[in-house]
């Protein structure tokens, strides 16, 4: 693992998370690209790519850009490690994994939060608590109208593709999908309700089908805090849940499991929270698939499920701010 180099295209606010994990796992960082001039770094990502010198690209820019840059990579025969969400569109995504096949190189999408112990608790749990017969998810937290206004991308459809469901909640609705696989179909709607600067959704509602098993969820950026995303698993054996960081399994037998943050972990790698704890844990298991030759987990078939998933709450909800919905199957 050791021989293989990385690069690093955004240096925005995500950017430390890889650059901590990389210098903890001693892979070299040998090149660097950001719009703004910034000693060391490149400013042309095609200049970069050119000049070589490294096996994989992470990507940390604004959603619009992923598809392209990762495209562009792939075909030069990099590896490519793409922050969430893996595009704004699945049309891009399906673009982004064909050129991963073309090119026979790897492409991987950051959903770090399946990585955290009360996650995977849930995951090695679900065949014992049984069917799945419901649950919900939520997550609330606060953004102020300057975070907007004081972006050049974020509240925008053209280049966020979204807002409260595409960027402060995919972790949450890709946690879902890895619980419980595809859906088969999902009815939602969304609206514009606390900030008039954007012109994406602020709030969204709906149900999400799998199988059986239909999940509700309610999102806002609009809540006075940050309160911990949660979600809840109702099955034949029991229920599961998780919120922030802490899960908790309850067996109709009266049985319990829990498991919370990975306090040992965050002295190792020296990062406080689940975070940054996680990118390390998923960015070590990408180069470790690369070395060994065996198969990335979270991969771009998996990143474009869950593009799926967001395509289709905004399908439903017709792209519309009013709160209109309809029943889109996937």
């Amino acid at each position: 693992m050791t021989s293989l180099k990385a690069a690093i295209i955004g240096l925005g606010n995500i950017a430390p998370m890889h650059i901590n994990s990389l210098d903890y796992l001693g892979i070299p960082i040998t090149a660097k690209c950001d719009i703004r001039p910034t000693e060391g770094a490149f400013t042309s990502y095609e200049e970069m790519l050119a000049a070589g010198g490294f096996d994989v690209l992470h990507i940390c820019l604004p959603h619009h850009l992923h598809a392209q840059v990762a495209i562009a990579a792939l075909q030069k025969g990099y590896h490519v490690l793409t922050e969430k969400p893996m595009a704004t569109t699945v049309a891009d995504a399906e673009k982004m994994l064909g050129a991963a096949q073309a090119s026979h190189r790897q492409l991987g999408v950051i959903f770090q939060n399946r990585y955290s112990p009360g996650a995977q608790l849930i995951k090695e749990s679900l065949p014992a608590l049984g069917a799945v017969q419901g649950g919900w998810l939520q997550v609330t937290w606060h953004r102020p109208e300057e975070y907007y206004k004081n972006s050049q991308w974020h509240g925008r459809w053209a280049t966020e593709g979204g807002g409260a469901v595409i960027t402060q909640s995919i972790h949450t609705f890709d946690m879902m999908n890895y619980f419980l696989g595809e859906p088969t179909n999902i009815s939602a709607a969304i609206a514009n309700r606390a900030h008039p600067s954007i012109e994406v959704e602020d709030v969204a509602e709906g149900v999400i089908t799998y199988g059986g098993a239909k999940i509700s969820f309610y999102v806002n950026t609009f809540h006075p805090h940050n309160a911990p995303a949660s979600l809840e698993l109702v099955c034949q054996n029991g229920r599961a849940t998780l919120i922030g960081e802490d899960a908790e399994i309850t067996f109709t037998n009266g049985r319990k499991l829990t498991a919370s943050a990975d306090t040992s972990a965050q002295q190792r790698f020296g990062m406080k929270s689940y975070w940054g704890v996680s990118h390390v844990k998923q960015i070590q298991d990408f180069y470790n698939s690369l070395a060994t030759g065996q198969p990335v987990k979270i991969d771009g078939y998996e990143g474009l499920r869950t593009q799926r998933l967001v395509d289709g709450i905004y399908g439903s909800a017709k792209g519309s701010v009013n709160g209109n919905s309809s029943n889109e199957n996937v």
